[in-house]
């Protein structure tokens, strides 16, 4: 009878032990969403996006990735935080909302370890305004919006830069503010403001210098802008939207897969033809 009993035991310890090894993925590791598959043997591919564009560009990508097995369900988020920290947490198997340089201050202030996979597109700043044609002809003395915040107002200080409006400390770089100009020619006043209200002030400046997502936003067009930030640009490059996974998902081969094609010519002609500048693909 004890030897029954023990077998009992041993028997429920066992079925206690796979319970809780069920919690991790094949790979062992907490913290990453295992890819499911279906009866045809897809796999389905769970991705955060931003509702515009990227939610936009993951539904035009959604065709191609099923020809190739790949499901895509993608979660819309409208922050900066909770796509990450749901990536972070395994609830999703990939990102895509952000660029680099915030990934990596969002993995030094929440001690994350997300990494970034590769660049899909990136949302050119441009000058905008309603009473000068021409950027050779803009008055002394005149007033220029920029964003008020550190990663944006140093790019529209380079793209001042880049169009012979001023000139900055060459060692700023992407980090540049209204201290680091050394030459102002023209006397122009630096107005700095939140991006999002750039668009709204436009009449009440000489020019506006704005990003993508809300010139696109508030009507504006590519070809509306006297001057827009080139491809191969500091801050093109800096600031490519990108796809962000968890730390040893880079070479998971539908992440791998999914990366290609949201990379592909299928995709890039998507987001040229539906943005009109406003957003561009990374080659």
């Amino acid at each position: 009878m004890k030897k029954f009993f023990a077998l009992l035991l041993t028997g429920a310890l066992a079925l206690g032990v796979a319970g809780c090894g069920g919690k991790t993925n094949e790979a062992g590791n907490a913290g990453e969403a295992e890819a499911t598959g279906d009866e045809t043997g897809a796999v389905t591919l769970k991705i955060g996006a931003s509702p515009t564009p990227h939610s936009e560009i993951l539904n035009a990508a959604k065709e191609e990735l099923a020809a190739k097995g790949i499901n895509l369900e993608i979660v819309e988020f409208t922050d900066y935080v909770q796509p990450n920290l749901a990536l972070d947490s395994g609830d999703l198997d990939a990102n895509y909302f952000q660029h680099e340089p915030y990934l990596d201050s969002f993995n030094q202030e929440h001690g994350t370890e997300l990494v970034n996979l590769g660049a899909v597109h990136y949302e050119p700043m441009g000058i905008y305004s309603t009473t000068v044609t021409d950027l050779a002809e803009l008055p002394d003395g005149a007033k220029i919006g920029i964003p008020a915040d550190g990663t944006n107002g140093g790019r529209a200080l380079l793209l001042l830069e880049a169009n012979g409006l001023i000139k900055l400390n060459p060692e700023a770089g992407i980090s540049a503010t209204k201290l680091d100009i050394k030459e102002n020619p023209k006397n122009i006043e630096i107005i700095e403001m939140e991006a999002a209200q750039l668009p709204l002030s436009i009449g009440d400046l000489s020019l506006a210098v704005i990003n993508g997502n809300y010139a696109m936003q508030n009507g504006l067009k590519t070809e509306d802008a006297l001057a827009i930030e080139a491809a191969d640009s500091l801050a093109a490059t800096t600031y490519a939207n990108i796809i962000a996974v968890n730390t040893g998902n880079e070479t998971r081969p539908e992440l791998v897969t999914f990366l290609e094609v949201l990379k592909g010519q299928t995709v890039a002609d998507f987001i040229t033809n539906t943005y009109g500048g406003a957003v561009a693909p990374i080659k």
